[in-house]
């Protein structure tokens, strides 16, 4: 009798910077912040808002942007200092003292200012691995509303064959005031997504239809049942779509 090997996790994230709240699954509701009717009856809000994992600062700190240079300061520390590149507080320390004799000289640095004006590198205190195929995207999350001040960029890492420090680029949006990152809020969101969805060769394959008059039969059928049909039933249930798309994922999920 052979036992089969268990699959590898989709991801898994794996903490260096100590006291970091750990990542956790998105919310449909955005953290609560969806108004109830788009909770209830938005399925595609709900679906985006849900799909994937908030990051948090791994420390509360703050930065403060004069147009030219940037200075920063952590929970903590009592001052402001110039920002060019800095390790996480106490970090280096707590790495060299676990890591590999070859690799004690390399504790990842957790944040940096950028040549660009305005724009920094922030560490998340995460290396992430994600099962072979699989890559992450990262990007703001999704619905939550912004906290001012800054952007985070978007980027897809493959993150099945880099194992290294899971950073994210952010664009500073004011200047002369302090902007707060708090630990408690989730920095960013990470989806994992297959990569081939990604690859030219998928996303080449495409078509346009540039005419309204090239609909066929199909479409229009399709278009009636989509948007048509609702309107003339004589009961008409709110969140119809909702309800469908939740049916197909229990059917999806359950092989039926």
């Amino acid at each position: 009798m052979t036992t089969e090997a268990p699959k590898p996790k989709l991801i898994t994230f794996h903490r260096f910077a100590p006291g970091a709240r750990l990542p956790q699954r998105a919310d449909r509701s955005a953290a609560g912040s969806l108004p109830t009717r788009a909770f209830r009856y938005c399925e595609p809000v709900t679906s985006a808002s849900g799909y994937g994992y908030y990051i948090f600062p791994p420390i509360g700190f703050s930065l403060i942007w004069d147009g030219h240079d940037i200075s920063w300061t952590w929970a903590g520390s009592g001052d402001w200092y110039p920002l060019k590149s800095a390790q996480f507080p106490g970090f280096r320390d707590q790495f060299e003292a676990v890591a590999p004799e070859e690799i004690k000289e390399f504790s990842p640095p957790f944040i940096g200012a950028l040549q660009e004006p305005g724009l920094i590198q922030l560490w998340t205190g995460l290396v992430v691995r994600t099962a072979p195929g699989w890559s992450l995207l990262v990007r703001p999350p999704a619905n939550l509303p912004r906290p001012g001040g800054y952007e985070p960029f978007e980027g897809i890492v493959e993150t099945d064959r880099w194992f290294g420090p899971l950073i994210t680029n952010i664009r500073l949006t004011k200047t002369n005031v302090p902007i707060d990152f708090q630990p408690d809020y989730p920095l960013v969101q990470v989806q994992p997504i297959p990569r081939h969805v990604y690859e030219d060769a998928t996303l080449n394959n495409y078509e346009t239809v540039p005419d309204i008059g090239q609909l066929t039969p199909e479409d229009w059928d399709d278009y009636y049942d989509t948007v048509v049909r609702p309107h003339v039933q004589e009961t008409r249930p709110r969140g119809q779509y909702a309800a469908a798309a939740r049916k197909r994922r229990a059917a999806e999920s359950s092989g039926g």
